[in-house]
């Protein structure tokens, strides 16, 4: 068993699934998968179907497993009315998420229901049936499920009928009841929406079966086509996203790509074993199948590379593929799970389960998945360690179908039964509040302060909730509720266009809502500021590491590019500058936007493929922008709520970077500025969640959360340096006494221009010549000439010289460039205003000589001909300009008093 951990108990984000699970007749409750085979004598290929006989591998030299046989033993049937026995055992500890089980019972035992609530630790449990009275039921294998809506669900058995679940009436209906000599194996329907919108065509499923066939159907259950697909039975049919191809597995051993009539267009992929599972890639550009204990995801284009690799050891039962955080899930005969990246690498492999895992899927924003196997259903986190686990009486689960909204699951079952799994128990913090969904349309807000305790009530079911910023946002299957923190009694209220809600992020004044149609700015009073739009736009597979905001910008990373970095005004949702986005050098993994200061110093952090973090300007005013490294290994970052102050997990390091602009000012004081604290406390791969105040919470690779504290004192420098309060800068500086506020302090005032602040700053950490420069940066006569000197002093030579040319200053603009040998500007420079050009010659020929070298530059030697080097004169002409500038600052400084008497 892959126990919960004790540490779970302590998640903010825990979860609890609740059951309810459709009965078999009491007639076929000791009959085994494969004696039903048998007894209908089926072709080979119909005995060999891995959905008859996951975990089981009744084919030729491979039966006969114990462990395997009991995997489709069917211990769960009782004989009161067709009602199964509803037993529970809890596998999780006190105080962890819990799971509650519903049974639901025919019509007919309506009468015979009863109810008792049982305690097991410090989990209440109620049990009780008739939730959802069916007058159907299926009376063999339930062997696939699909989600038409998110309250509609159609189910396939071998009891050839397809079966319609309405979870809003409380309805079963048959659909269809198919042929005798059709036995389904998988189901899987067309996408409805392509890049938010909707597609015109009819509904249509693919429905595969034991003959080597797939199937076309409507939604009425009619089928359209039937086509001849594979040698034996076609394992596994699934539609790309867009819903314009179609690929079958097949036990044959290929996999073929079918057009959205049913043509064939190619053979992707032949081996000698079953192909079992099939999922697509996020882009629809690849394909992941199974290859016995392998795993291959091989690319459409037949030059690009297959990717292989032994995933476990044990034949390979079930995978699949998310398109929002693009990872891989896998399942085995070796009784485990595993998560992987696109390139194969082993993220979480969990323990050895009783029974082979049967079934998994995805949840559809990719933040958790669930998991199937003999008796058993597991809900985990994306990073592998369970929320939470059940041991429904239903046999084998042999496929696991999220709804679209991922609020609930649905399960085919081995034993004939349908059970349908909700989320809740989900927790949000904030600050002094908790706020639990306690059912799937109540919230509990609780106030830690003072233990006050609110419930609020909404009237369709919670798909996404957010809580920050002094607001809590609900969006639920129709409307988006507002809350105030200060008031939880009056909501505002108002509808969504599309329920299906996959992403909220807030900011100070507005949030960020993300469903399948596009993207919304709200204000926290219900009003629509914007809807960015950009071409080949996927919301649906959007998530918060692709998208971040702040009270003016969205940052939204490019799925077709990922070095791309599409930067909007949240109020207008135009895009910004000259709408040019941001490229970084390498694929971005994560982006984040700090939350304070003006839009103009917006700053956005960016982590690439290689671990590296990077801090660029938002708005660069047509200039190429200046992207800086400031970390390496780095695999989780938050801004803090209140200043511009970034944590992160650094090579195994908690490390906060008190003043991360500094690396904009003085590059080489950014390691003086940083708070490092070892990682190792956190245990393993810890993940940081937020920065609020001066608490950092961080979710261990265990799901337990974990707390850090960071000192108060740099936050208050920051609100010291936005007010220009220097004088109690300084002095809360000397009071902690603290090398790494001096530093900050040192970028902030040069970051201001407070040439004296930073004078002392810098003295005090002990970096003396730049305290000289800064003498000399006060001693320059103009306003212009020390200007352009701090822009030197922060390494933005170009801006220094624009300044110096702007202000007339010529011979200043070319002595920074002599000054920073770069001998081709600066006589560019001399030559276009025609001064100074012997100037340039002289100090050229006097480096040359100090290390002993001669002239290769043909332009130096071609001005050097026709001009005589006279020192006397050049130190003549230099003493001029300098006056010249004295006297022009003097006569600036004269006027600008007289102007400020009048």
């Amino acid at each position: 068993m892959d126990p919960i951990s004790p540490s779970a108990a302590r998640s903010p984000v825990s979860s609890r699934v609740t059951f309810a699970e459709e009965t078999l007749p009491a007639r076929r409750r000791r009959r085994s998968i494969l004696n039903r085979s048998k007894c209908r004598k089926r072709p080979r290929a119909q005995l060999a179907s891995p959905q008859r006989v996951l975990g089981a591998e009744v084919r030729a030299g491979r039966r006969n497993s114990r462990a395997r046989r009991s995997a489709f033993k069917d211990p769960t049937r009782s004989n009161r009315n067709g009602c199964a026995a509803v037993k529970v055992k809890l596998a999780a500890v006190a105080n962890a998420p819990s799971c509650k089980l519903r049974s639901e019972a025919n019509a007919n035992t309506t009468a015979n229901r009863h109810s008792d609530t049982y305690r097991r630790g410090s989990v209440t449990r109620k049990r009780r049936g008739g939730n959802l009275c069916s007058s159907r039921s299926h009376k063999e294998l339930v062997s696939c499920v699909g989600w038409t809506t998110a309250d509609e669900l159609y189910s396939c058995s071998e009891d050839h009928q397809i079966l319609k679940w309405n979870l809003l009436t409380s309805e079963t209906s048959l659909v269809v009841k198919l042929p005798e000599d059709i036995y389904p194996i998988d189901l899987h329907w067309c996408p409805k929406t392509v890049g938010g919108k909707k597609q015109t065509h009819a509904e249509i499923f693919v429905l595969t079966s034991t003959d080597g066939k797939f199937h076309l159907a409507s939604k009425m259950g009619r089928i359209e086509k039937s086509v001849e697909a594979h040698k034996g039975a076609v394992l596994g049919g699934r539609w790309n996203y867009d819903g314009t191809a179609l690929i079958t597995a097949g036990e044959d051993g290929q996999i073929k790509m079918w057009s959205k009539s049913g043509m064939l267009r190619s053979t992707l992929a032949t081996q000698g074993s079953p192909v079992y599972s099939v999922a697509w890639g996020p882009d629809s550009d690849r394909i992941l199948y199974t290859s016995g204990r392998q795993l291959v995801v091989k690319p459409l284009q037949p030059s690009a590379k297959v990717i292989q690799w032994k995933a476990h050891d044990g034949v390979v039962l079930k995978v699949d593929w998310n398109s929002v955080n693009d990872l891989i899930l896998s399942g085995g005969e070796d009784c485990k799970y595993k998560v992987w990246d696109s390139f194969g690498r082993l993220l979480y492999s969990s323990s050895s389960h009783e029974y082979p895992v049967t079934s998994l899927s995805w949840a559809p924003d990719g933040e958790v998945f669930a998991v199937g196997s003999f008796n058993t259903l597991r809900l985990c986190d994306k990073t592998g360690w369970s929320y939470a686990l059940e041991k429904p009486n239903t046999g084998s689960v042999f496929t696991v179908a999220w709804s679209a909204d991922g609020t609930q699951l649905a399960g085919a079952c081995g034993n004939g039964h349908v059970i349908f799994a909700h989320v809740v128990e989900q927790h949000w913090e904030w600050k002094n509040f908790v706020i639990t969904l306690t059912k799937r349309r109540t919230m509990q807000v609780r106030n830690v302060m003072d233990d006050a305790v609110d419930v609020l009530e909404f009237r369709d079911r919670v798909i996404k909730a957010s809580l920050a910023c002094g607001h809590l946002v609900v969006a639920t299957s129709l409307q988006c509720y507002i809350y105030n923190s200060r008031n939880w009694n009056t909501p505002l209220i108002f509808d969504l266009k599309e329920g299906t809600v996959s992403l909220i992020l807030q900011a100070e004044k507005h949030f960020l809502l993300v469903d399948g149609a596009g993207l919304y700015t709200f204000s926290y009073e219900g009003r629509l500021n914007s809807s960015p739009k950009f071409p080949g736009m996927r919301a649906d597979i959007l998530n918060s590491q692709g998208v971040s905001l702040s009270n003016d910008t969205i940052a939204i990373r490019d799925k077709s590019d990922e070095k791309v970095i599409l930067l909007f005004d949240a109020l207008t949702g135009k895009a910004l500058g000259d709408g040019k986005p941001l490229t970084h050098k390498l694929e971005v993994v994560e982006i984040a936007l700090d939350q304070c200061g003006p839009s103009t110093e917006r700053k956005i952090a960016l982590i690439d493929k290689n671990r590296d973090l990077y801090l660029t300007s938002v708005r660069h005013l047509g200039r190429e922008p200046k992207i800086c490294k400031i970390g390496s290994m780095v695999h989780s970052m938050a801004w803090n709520d209140a200043a511009n102050i970034l944590c992160g997990i650094q090579d195994n390091q908690f490390t906060v970077w008190y003043y991360p602009n500094i690396v904009f000012t003085d590059k080489e004081l950014l390691p003086k500025t940083l708070y490092i604290k070892d990682a190792s406390e956190f245990s393993r791969a810890p993940h940081i969640l937020s920065y609020v105040g001066t608490k950092v919470t961080l979710r261990q690779g265990d799901g337990s959360l974990v707390s850090s504290s960071v000192p108060p004192y740099p936050a208050l420098l920051h609100e010291y340096s936005t007010s220009a309060r220097w004088e109690d800068a300084l002095r809360l500086c000397r009071f902690a006494k603290d090398q790494s506020l001096w530093a900050c302090l040192a970028g902030m005032s040069m970051a201001n221009r407070q040439l004296t602040t930073a004078e002392m700053a810098y003295a005090a950490i002990r970096e003396l010549p730049r305290v000289q420069y800064i003498k000399f940066i006060k001693e320059q006569p103009s306003k212009e000439s020390s200007l352009a000197h701090t822009l030197m002093f922060s390494g933005q030579v170009q801006e220094a010289e624009a300044t110096l040319l702007q202000a007339g200053l010529i011979y200043q603009a070319i002595q920074v460039n002599i000054d920073l040998f770069n001998w081709e500007r600066a006589l560019e420079l001399a030559v276009k205003h025609k001064t100074h050009v012997d100037t340039v010659l002289a100090y050229r020929e006097k480096f040359l000589q100090t290390f002993g070298r001669k002239e290769t530059n043909k332009r130096f030697l071609q001005y050097a001909e026709g001009v005589e080097v006279d020192w006397e004169k050049i130190h003549a002409k230099i003493e001029m300009e300098l006056s010249k500038e004295r006297e022009k600052a003097a006569n600036a400084s004269v006027r600008s008093s007289v102007a400020a008497r009048r």
